[in-house]
């Protein structure tokens, strides 16, 4: 077997051991996997590239991005990109397969001459995820997402928030700076992924913070330290799972400068609109567990960075929940109005609700930035979460 036809077969011996290293791929043969690059095989697109389905001789599916070209740094950012993908690996993280990265020079004229031109094709490639982006299974009209279907979505984002921050192969963290459902992927059986590190940022073990020259990322989802003053943390990812988890519960993206969304009776609302959606006689466990991940959405969006959890104080309410609920489903029934699943939420080192919202409403006001009502409204694309 020669050393093309060899590196052709390489994605087909991939998707068979998960421990196969990520490898070189040609362009020809993702060429080929793809129709050319084909309108009809795209998946999605965005302002970094262009994502494809192709199709393996055996059947199988994977993705192909193809990257936009940057005029500055291509290069450096490229394998910065690759650097951190070949580390990553987890089971709420979508898996690299592999890269390619090709040079060819095209005669153009330039200038009123003609000349020869690089062209550099940069792609990555990426496990197949059938059932596409979060952004598509949020909303309050979706079918069959009930509570544990959302619930186990929300869990797989935080343990894979987890593993970027505290135990990636690389020394330090992965700040992604870019998670929002379109960056969350669901495989067949609707184990949410993330994907897309394009933005992610490095953060050693003695930084906690960096700074940004350029802010690429979606509004709605931008802490606000990071939207005002480049500040870059752990705390800014943790802002947009906050706001993530919120919409996860509610169906609509929060808008953190409405005054009317963040007054202190939401919670309830939003629980006793969930009895109202749930078939039968609702589970009280179940309302205290919504009620419990709401306020932990609520302060993973607090202005001041750090009042908000970080990830592990996260993952650990959602251990000391499940150890709870899984030995109360074993009670009697006289005693299911005994649990206090709230707790859980209050063992973490920041004040009742009630205050911390009066207080933050204010923080909020003298955040907000003089000239943001003149921000386009579809480039923010906020709901109030009264609307659900």
């Amino acid at each position: 077997m020669d050393g093309g036809s060899s590196r052709k077969d390489a994605l087909e011996i991939m998707l068979k051991d998960q421990n196969a290293q990520p490898c070189d791929l040609p362009l020809q043969y993702l060429r080929e996997i793809t129709n050319d690059f084909s309108s009809e095989q795209e998946l999605g697109r965005g302002g970094f590239g262009v994502v494809y389905k192709g199709v393996l001789p055996n059947g199988e599916a994977v993705a192909v991005k193809t990257l936009v070209p940057m005029l500055q740094c291509q290069k450096k950012q490229f394998k910065f990109e690759v650097d951190n993908l070949m580390r990553v690996k987890h089971q709420n993280i979508v898996r690299f397969l592999g890269y390619c990265y090709e040079t060819r020079y095209e005669y153009i004229e330039y200038n009123g001459r003609h000349v020869f031109a690089e062209k550099p094709k940069m792609l990555l490639c990426f496990e197949y995820m059938p059932n596409g982006s979060l952004d598509k299974y949020i909303s309050e009209e979706s079918q069959g997402l009930d509570w544990h279907k959302r619930y186990r979505i929300i869990k797989g984002i935080c343990w894979g928030l987890y593993y970027l921050h505290n135990e990636c192969q690389i020394k330090g963290s992965v700040v992604h700076l870019d998670l929002k459902p379109e960056n969350i992927l669901l495989d067949g059986n609707m184990v949410p992924k993330i994907a897309d590190f394009g933005l992610a940022k490095l953060l050693d073990e003695k930084n906690t913070q960096t700074c940004a020259t350029t802010l690429m990322i979606s509004r709605g989802y931008m802490a606000p330290e990071y939207l005002f003053e480049g500040i870059i943390s752990r705390e800014a990812d943790i802002y947009s799972l906050g706001v993530i988890i919120i919409q996860m519960i509610t169906g609509h993206r929060v808008n953190p400068y409405d005054n009317v969304s963040l007054c202190q009776d939401f919670v309830e609302h939003v629980v006793k609109n969930w009895r109202n959606r749930m078939e039968g006689a609702p589970s009280e466990a179940d309302c205290e567990h919504i009620k419990s991940f709401l306020e932990i959405g609520l302060r993973c969006i607090k202005i001041n960075r750090k009042e908000r959890p970080t990830i592990k104080e996260i993952t650990e309410m959602l251990g000391r929940w499940e150890n709870t609920y899984c030995r109360e489903e074993e009670m009697p029934a006289a005693n299911q109005s005994k649990r206090d699943l709230g707790a859980d939420v209050s063992s973490l080192p920041i004040r009742s609700l009630d205050d911390e919202l009066a207080d933050d409403l204010e923080l909020r006001k003298a955040a907000m930035p003089l000239d943001f009502e003149m921000w386009d409204v579809d480039e923010i694309n906020t709901v109030s979460l009264w609307s659900y």
